[in-house]
C-alpha cells in the first residue's frame, strides 16, 4: 500500500501586505475615515488611542488590538494628553474568520505580543524606511534581503492571527477569567520578574535588588532573561525609559529636567547619553523629526 498524503487545510491565508507601520504619534494627531479593500490591523504598544469604526467605536489601551476589515469605515484619534505608540498593518485576507477581530478590543498575551514584535522585525529586514509616516501607499522592498524575509512576514502574520482568533474564541466560550488573567496565570518566575520592572522602571532598579526580591542568583537571572526576551535586565530597563521619555516628549508639556525627574535619573546629561545609546540622537533632534515626519 502506498503512503497516503494529507492536505491540509488552511482557515486563513493572508495574500498579500500593503503597509507595516510603527508610528510614535503626537497627542491630538487624528485620521478622518478611511476605508480600505484590505484589512487593517492596529495594536496599541504605548498610552491609547480612540477607534471609530463601523465595527467598533471606543477606546483602544495598551497592549490591545483591533481589526478593521475589508471597506470598513474607520478613523482613529488620539487623546490631546496622551503621545501613544501604534503598530498598523495593512493585508490581504479574505477569511471569513477575520470578522470576529473587528467587534471588540483584543487584549493580548506576553506570546502574542512577542509574536507581533517579530513580525515588525522581518518587515524591517524586507522593507525600507521610513516606517512612519501616514498614508504612505507605496512602501519599498530592499533589493537583497535574508533568505526567506518575505515568507516569514507573511507566515508569521498568518500564524499570529490565528491564535488571536483562538485567544477570541476563548473570551466568547465565557471562561472565568479575562483575557488578562489567562496571559499571566501559570506564567514562569521570569515574567513576574519583568512585569516589576515594568512597574517601577521609574524607580532605581539594579539586579542584586531583583535577585533579593525574587529569592534567585544573579547569574541564572541575567541568563535566563538575556535568553527569554534578548536584552540584558540593563538594557531593558533603560529601553523602558527611553520609550516614556519619548512619549514625554512628544506630549510637548516637559522639560528635560521634569522628564528626567519622572524617570528617576540624576541629571538631564545622563537622559541626554541614553538617548544618544538607544535612539542615536539627542531628546531635541528626536521630537523635531517626530514633529517634521507628521507634517509632511
Amino acid at each position: 500500500m502506498e503512503f497516503v498524503l494529507k492536505q491540509f487545510k488552511e482557515e486563513l491565508v493572508v495574500e498579500q501586505l500593503a503597509n507595516i507601520h510603527y508610528f510614535e504619534f503626537t497627542p491630538s494627531y487624528h485620521t478622518t475615515g478611511d476605508r480600505h479593500e484590505f484589512c487593517e490591523l492596529l495594536y496599541v504598544d504605548r498610552g491609547s488611542i480612540r477607534i471609530v469604526s463601523d465595527h467598533y467605536t471606543g477606546e483602544l489601551c495598551k497592549n490591545q488590538l483591533i481589526l478593521h476589515g475589508e471597506n470598513q469605515r474607520h478613523a482613529l484619534v488620539c487623546d490631546e494628553n496622551i503621545a501613544p505608540n501604534i503598530i498598523i498593518i495593512g493585508f490581504e485576507c479574505h477569511s471569513a474568520h477575520i470578522d470576529r477581530l473587528t467587534y471588540s478590543p483584543l487584549l493580548l498575551s506576553d506570546e502574542l505580543q512577542a509574536m507581533l514584535a517579530e513580525i515588525i522585525k522581518e518587515a524591517r529586514l524586507v522593507y525600507m524606511p521610513p516606517y512612519d509616516v501616514p498614508n504612505a501607499k507605496d512602501m519599498q522592498k530592499r533589493n537583497d534581503f535574508p533568505l526567506g524575509a518575505d515568507q516569514l512576514i507573511k507566515d508569521y502574520l498568518q500564524i499570529f492571527l490565528l491564535k488571536c482568533l483562538r485567544l477570541q474564541e476563548t473570551i466568547e466560550d465565557a471562561l472565568p477569567k479575562n483575557a488578562e488573567d489567562t496571559s499571566i496565570s501559570d506564567l514562569p518566575q521570569i515574567h513576574e520578574i519583568k512585569r516589576y520592572i515594568d512597574d517601577n522602571y521609574c524607580h532605581k532598579i539594579n539586579v542584586e535588588e531583583l535577585c533579593f526580591l525574587f529569592h534567585t542568583n544573579k547569574t541564572s537571572l541575567s541568563k535566563e532573561f538575556k535568553l527569554l526576551f534578548g536584552q540584558t535586565i540593563i538594557d531593558y530597563v533603560n529601553t523602558l525609559r527611553i520609550e516614556h521619555a519619548k512619549s514625554l516628549l512628544r506630549e510637548g508639556s516637559y522639560t528635560l529636567t521634569q522628564i528626567a525627574d519622572e524617570l528617576g535619573l540624576s541629571s538631564v546629561h545622563y537622559l541626554s547619553a541614553l538617548f544618544k545609546k538607544y535612539v542615536h540622537t539627542t531628546p531635541t533632534e528626536y521630537i523635531h523629526s517626530i514633529k517634521k515626519t507628521l507634517d509632511t
